[in-house]
């Protein structure tokens, strides 16, 4: 486990990443990804993933700079995936690591010590008590069912979110995961559960929020228990 000090800022935003994780869709028009980030934030969403596979760097950093600035996104987490320099430019509350990414060390020094570095650990367990102990925030495993985004992922076994909890940190459940399946992963200890098209793929920002609101109680009544 990783002995490095952790500063009050950085500890709060630990504590923040919790239920529902979501994460952008590829969606090039700035105006219509707000509504729908807004939408799923009002639903319950209390981290967002900027994601932007497709988009040119300059395109990128222009919708990551708007959605950071938006009021409503504040009041969630708002993460940017891959790249912490565009994380570190629109002063993003942390940024999310592929194995194909900087290294942790690297991010680190990039954003700060008072920002989020979460670590996507597909189906390694080792992979993700290595990250833990290199600094890691957070830990993310799947896919745990078959995603349309990913469609060739490595899938995870839901035993891992259980053997996970002992890394004391969030541990969050990525991969096809819908209103209809979020429960089982989170009975079996996932913090939170990212989740793109069940909550975004609709057109309707009301539509948007009901999905929202579908995948957040699946927490809600896990604390009811």
């Amino acid at each position: 486990m990783r002995a490095e000090p952790i500063s009050s800022e950085r500890g709060a935003r630990i504590s923040r990443v919790a239920g529902l994780y979501a994460v952008t869709p590829g969606e090039a028009d700035t105006d219509v990804l707000l509504a729908k980030v807004v939408a799923a934030i009002g639903g319950g969403a209390a981290v967002v993933q900027y994601r932007a596979k497709a988009l040119a760097a300059d395109a990128r950093r222009q919708q990551a700079r708007s959605l950071a600035r938006a009021p409503a996104v504040r009041r969630a987490l708002f993460i940017v995936n891959d790249d912490p320099d565009l994380a570190a430019d629109v002063d993003a509350d942390g940024v999310h690591l592929g194995e194909d990414d900087p290294p942790i060390a690297q991010a680190r020094a990039r954003i700060g010590p008072g920002r989020l570095v979460g670590v996507s650990c597909y189906d390694n367990f080792d992979r993700a008590r290595a990250a833990v102990d290199a600094g890691a925030d957070y830990v993310a495993f799947g896919s745990f069912f078959a995603s349309p985004v990913k469609p060739g992922a490595r899938r995870a076994s839901v035993e891992l979110l259980a053997r996970a909890g002992a890394l004391g940190v969030p541990v969050v459940a990525i991969g096809g995961i819908t209103a209809a399946n979020a429960r089982t992963l989170v009975d079996a200890g996932a913090s939170a559960v990212a989740v793109i098209s069940d909550v975004f793929a609709h057109d309707d920002p009301a539509d948007v929020t009901r999905a929202a609101m579908a995948v957040a109680h699946c927490f809600r009544a896990q604390q009811s228990r």
